[in-house]
């Protein structure tokens, strides 16, 4: 791989000031996986552990979700997931995994879940292994599983292997912003001379950038009324300009800005974005599917009601798990009837997102 990042070097010192500093472009010939691909295969490995049956089944696809999510998120290799010690190598009060040996022995901020993730495991008791290495696998059968979730994606094999998964967090960082020197200490790699040339970073200085990407991509996932995805289609207009966005949990998003915003921001399909929608914006209508104007309509499930004397706040979950807060008046929510646990559809306009640059 440090052929491959010498490569990346040079794409990455090359990019140019203004708008297009802000996007990072892969050569055409580096296989890899976008966020939503990879978003994808994490879905549908969810999905296979959830239809386990047996005890003993639950455990092993559980294992290698687990390993699954230490190469994607952590951007480990396949022998360091693999020698992970959930208790040994992850500190919860610094939200830090310890992988790799020797001289590539490093400290890698992750996300809150991924730790929870690993310590439910461990209180579950479906570690397996050794002592030493209770989440190793024989690394045959994790690739063949992978295969397989590949398949039911829609997914090329030739891509879900974990070098590339691996290789595939590391362009997702730098199409972050994230300095190269730091996602290749991250992924314990060797520094080329190339980029070594532009910045020297610590050990702090490498910890405190990941955790404001690692944060910042929890945010992403957890926050209401937010939709990060990839944009699909871009249809230019004299004044305005409508984008298309698929976002990584399955929704289709639409968007209408001023061209002026997006020649500013540098939005090009192919691109990821982070789309927003207030509250107040949001419409709650009953599940049965009717005639609407509104360019964006979405199924769920009431999860929450607060009523108050004029405004109610009302919380849809969607299938993903995203929530999305709608404010209406009381008056309407009692002609709905919407109460907890009842279906419901939200629906907001396409003049009502908010882009962010990602």
């Amino acid at each position: 791989m440090d052929a491959l990042f010498e490569q990346l070097a040079r794409a990455w010192s090359r990019r140019s000031e203004g708008a297009a500093a802000r996007i990072f472009s892969v050569p055409g010939d580096v296989k890899h996986l976008d966020t939503r691909q990879l978003a994808d295969l994490e879905k549908s490995l969810g999905e296979w552990v959830a239809k386990a049956g047996r005890q003993d089944v639950a455990a092993s696809r559980r294992r290698i979700f687990l390993l699954y999510l230490l190469i994607r998120h952590a951007g480990a290799r396949l022998g360091e997931a693999c020698a992970c010690h959930p208790v040994q190598d992850y500190r919860a009060e610094a939200r830090t995994l310890a992988l790799g040996q020797g001289a590539t022995r490093r400290e890698v901020p992750v996300a809150a879940a991924l730790g929870e993730a690993l310590l439910d495991a461990v209180q579950a008791g479906v570690l397996g292994g050794t002592e030493s290495a209770p989440l190793n696998v024989d690394q045959g059968h994790l690739r063949r599983k992978l295969y397989e979730r590949a398949d039911e994606c829609g997914l090329p094999r030739e891509l879900v292997n974990p070098s590339i998964i691996r290789r595939s967090r590391g362009i997702e960082l730098l199409r972050q912003n994230v300095p190269l020197p730091v996602v290749q200490r991250m992924l314990g790699q060797s520094t080329p001379n190339l980029a070594g040339e532009y910045l020297d970073f610590s050990d702090a200085d490498m910890a405190s950038t990941l955790r404001r990407v690692v944060d910042r991509e929890s945010r992403r996932t957890s926050a209401r009324n937010s939709f990060f995805g990839q944009i699909t289609r871009i249809t230019r207009g004299d004044i305005q300009s409508g984008i298309r966005i698929a976002s990584v949990g399955g929704h289709e998003i639409m968007s209408i800005i001023t061209n002026a915003s997006l020649d500013r921001l540098g939005f090009r399909e192919g691109g990821f974005v982070m789309a927003e929608v207030k509250a107040p914006w949001v419409i709650v209508a009953s599940a049965e599917p009717g005639k609407s104007s509104a360019d964006n309509q979405l199924a769920g499930v009431v999860s929450r009601v607060e009523p108050g004397a004029l405004t109610t706040e009302v919380v849809v979950v969607l299938g993903d798990g995203l929530e999305v807060c709608a404010i209406i008046s009381e008056e309407s929510r009692r002609r709905l009837a919407l109460s907890e646990g009842d279906r419901a559809r939200v629906e907001f306009n396409a003049f009502s997102v908010i882009l962010d640059a990602e």
